[in-house]
């Protein structure tokens, strides 16, 4: 009988190549994590990654690549793992993700690659993310060894490419294009670089620094990034073409926060998640008045939403001292958050009001967040979406304390630059149309992907766009030059 056999009839052994379980990854306590804002996942050592990687079954048609967003070779990087090779590990997922380290932090790998890991049928899948994540961790330690961190780009070519925004799609994008010889230029509205990796994902689960050392091998290979410039703004897609950049990648991503509509969300103390995260991550207003960004809480946070965005925001309130509260309309099966950072949360002291949904934000007479009104519901039919119709439950209102609220219900693009370009059509939802196969716009020369076309998604699915739009980019400039 077969390894495979023995993993599918639950009989494989408890250690080598093929055992069900997975070596735990060790964590801060969450006694401890609460009060700090260091990363609360502490990583494998290099034994239990050589132990972890041994696991993988070494599949003949490699399931988990075809979940994999950008295409790593999976098995291939596992195996070098496996035999102490970190650094030709690494350089097999460089060959296909320019940013290993975010990745195996942030992606949700348990609904890609894992999920189709042939393990995970009677056991635990591989932990791959983990894996990923302490191999390019391994690099920073090693700083003198030779990792294939520095991608060779091919022969020089004249072409001069824009790419706005330098988020995962953005970055993956520039990349993409330095490798295949042209000459980038990232701009970036924001002070800093990384988009929704800077200001929207905390320091206890992406380290700033991790972020930077990323971009510094990005600008090794030849990348230019120009910060403070809002195109749309400050220079508009003409302003762009003019300057010489023969096509324009946009990767802007979707930053422009919703609300729920109701009475209330004027009050001072009610805030959009990207708002306060980037107040966090960006401004750090923890540390105000030493620096210039105020940030008020109070002893109770309300925190409406259930994404990886909303467990986000609440595990930054619980650090900052205040009691937190998640409200979210479905069950706790529903959460489209991350399950490890559902668990995190709860493990945090973050409660959960589940089935409901605020319909009021009451204020305390001079303009400030009093109480949230929250109404009961219950699941009716299924909808075409595969999800439950909501219809509320008469006289189940009922108020929760909170002195400040914080909505992560969602986002979607800003309008900007489809406002500022002539012949850039975007829809009502401010979403720019691209065609599915070449990426173009509606714009000649101009390309866009991840969620400023999605409208929202994961890093890995936005790195995916953009990696897919370089590729078109270097044929629509291939046509242009023959």
């Amino acid at each position: 009988m077969s390894r495979l056999d023995l993993v599918e009839e639950g009989t494989a052994t408890t250690t080598g190549k093929g055992r069900l379980q997975r070596v735990p990854i060790p964590v801060q306590p969450p006694e401890e994590r609460v009060d700090n804002f260091s990363e609360v996942s502490l990583g494998y050592s290099p034994e239990m990654a050589r132990q972890e990687a041994a696991r993988c079954l070494q599949c003949r048609r490699h399931p988990c690549v075809k979940g994999c967003p950008v295409g790593i070779n999976i098995p291939s990087f596992l195996e070098a793992v496996a035999a102490g090779d970190f650094a030709g590990a690494l350089s097999i997922i460089r060959q296909d993700n320019t940013l290993p380290a975010i990745c195996g932090r942030v992606c949700p790998q348990e609904v890609q690659c894992e999920s189709l890991c042939v393990l995970g049928r009677k056991g635990d899948p591989v932990a791959i993310g983990a894996l990923e994540r302490f191999v390019a961790d391994w690099e920073r330690a090693h700083p003198s060894c030779e990792t294939g961190q520095t991608v060779k780009k091919a022969t020089s070519r004249k072409a001069k490419v824009a790419v706005v925004g330098s988020g995962p799609a953005g970055l993956t994008a520039a990349a993409e294009l330095s490798r295949l010889g042209y000459k980038v230029t990232i701009f970036e509205a924001l002070h800093t670089p990384g988009g929704v990796l800077a200001y929207g994902i905390p320091e206890f689960r992406l380290p700033k620094s991790i972020l930077a050392d990323e971009f510094n091998s990005i600008v090794q290979m030849g990348v230019e990034i120009k910060t403070n410039v809002l195109v749309g703004r400050t220079l508009t897609i003409d302003d762009l073409f003019s300057k010489g950049f023969q096509a324009i990648f946009l990767g802007t991503g979707a930053g422009l926060p919703r609300f729920l509509d109701i009475p209330g969300e004027d009050l001072n103390g009610v805030y959009a998640a990207n708002e306060f995260l980037t107040r966090v991550n960006l401004m750090k207003a923890y540390l105000y008045p030493q620096v210039d960004t105020p940030l008020y809480l109070g002893e109770h946070v309300v925190v409406v939403g259930g994404g990886n965005t909303a467990m986000d925001a609440a595990r930054t309130a619980i650090r900052l001292g205040s009691e937190v509260t998640i409200v979210y309309r479905r069950t706790r099966e529903d959460l489209p958050a991350r399950k490890e950072e559902i668990l995190h949360a709860e493990e945090e002291g973050v409660r959960f009001e589940f089935l409901a949904t605020p319909v009021n934000i009451k204020s305390d007479g001079e303009g400030w967040v009093k109480a949230v009104e929250c109404v009961k519901v219950i699941q009716g039919e299924r909808l075409d979406n595969g999800r439950q119709s909501l219809e509320p439950i008469p006289g189940s209102e009922y108020l929760l304390a909170a002195e400040s609220v914080i909505m992560a219900i969602g986002q979607g693009p800003n309008p900007i630059i489809a406002q500022t370009t002539p012949g850039l059509s975007s829809g009502d939802n401010g979403r720019i149309g691209v065609d599915a196969g070449t990426f173009k716009t509606s714009r000649e020369g101009v390309f866009a992907a991840g969620d400023v076309t999605s409208g929202g998604a994961t890093v890995i699915e936005a790195m995916g766009g953009g990696k897919r739009a370089a590729r078109a980019i270097d044929h629509y400039l291939q046509r242009l030059r023959s």
